[in-house]
This record gives C-alpha cells, structure tokens and sequence, in this order.
C-alpha cells in the first residue's frame, strides 16, 4: 500500500511539474517515463547562444548558471547528456515537496 501511495505522489508531482514548464514560454517538456526528473526543451535567443560561445560554455550551461545566480534553483545543463545539435535545455528533479516544486517552477 504504502509503495502504491508514493507512486502515486511521485506521477502526480511529475505531470505538475510537466504540465508547469509546459506553461513557461520558451520551454517544452514531455513526460520521462520511469524516471524522477524532467527533461525540457529551452529555446535560448541567438544573442544568448553568442553569449555562451564567447565564454565557451555550452547556452545551456550559460541557462543554468544565470538560473542559479538569478533564482538559487540549481539544474543541470541537458549539454552534458549528449544533445543533438541545437538543443538546449536541463534535467531538473522533482522529488521535492509539491508545494516547494511549484513555488520553484515559478522562478523559471
């Protein structure tokens, strides 16, 4: 019973944190089956993209540092997982308590 219960949370705290990034322009997430994270899409402007290149850092990464400096939220850049070509994004968690996701998801 008690694993069925966090089962449970654990979808219902997914399609939240799915259907809340869904909502952010700019960002695109799909559901990850069997998995404890979510993995969206950032369309990143042109002029970031360059940003990024001149500091040599993946636009992603420069997503993510800007992400943590600006909010304390800390994901990780989609970069280091082997993209295709021009796709940026993070893989952010969603274990955390709903309430504290949500509050979260807001900073993005």
């Amino acid at each position: 019973m008690k694993i069925k219960c966090v089962r449970t949370a654990i979808q219902r705290k997914q399609n939240s944190v799915v259907d809340r990034l869904n909502e952010i322009d700019g960002i695109d997430c799909v559901s990850a089956e069997g998995a404890m994270y979510a993995f969206p899409k950032v369309s990143i402007p042109e002029k970031a993209v360059q940003a990024a290149d001149k500091e040599g850092i993946a636009p992603d990464t420069l997503y993510a540092l800007s992400l943590l400096e600006e909010t304390g939220i800390c994901v990780v850049p989609a970069s280091g997982f082997g993209q295709a070509e021009g796709r940026f994004g993070f893989r952010t968690t969603f274990l955390p308590a709903e309430d504290k996701i949500m509050s979260a998801i807001g900073e993005f």
